[in-house]
């Protein structure tokens, strides 16, 4: 399983958190591939066991997917659209994560997703 973290340059905030939410959207968007899957991660998505997570992984291999994207918001969120494009929209936690933290936390749920679809025995 290949991982590459790319960031994308924050949106600076000018007053209005809607249009910061979108600038970024458009960007997240546009860096998308035919053939890939969106995961916006998001507090108001979906909550997942790292069991739950492995099997949307392994759902989007079977489906020929040629890349999972999962995007972090900034510090205010997703836009709308991102969340209306996404193929699933998952919550690390229902609190308010920083964007750094919810990074870390994501590239530990994918080491833990690997471990169980290729062969680890223990994923705890």
């Amino acid at each position: 399983m290949k991982v590459e973290e790319r960031l994308l340059k924050p949106e600076p905030f000018r007053g209005d958190v809607k249009s910061v939410r979108a600038a970024e959207g458009e960007r997240i968007l546009h860096s998308l591939r035919s053939g890939d899957r969106l995961i916006a991660v998001d507090e108001r998505g979906e909550q997942l066991t790292t069991e739950g997570l492995s099997e949307w992984v392994e759902n989007a291999q079977r489906l020929s997917t040629r890349r999972l994207v999962f995007a972090v918001g900034g510090p205010y969120g997703h836009s709308e659209a991102v969340r209306q494009h996404s193929w699933r929209v998952m919550a690390l936690s229902r609190m308010v994560v920083n964007h750094e933290l919810a990074r870390v936390m994501l590239a530990e749920q994918l080491y833990r997703v690997h471990t169980l679809l290729w062969g680890g025995s223990y994923h705890h």
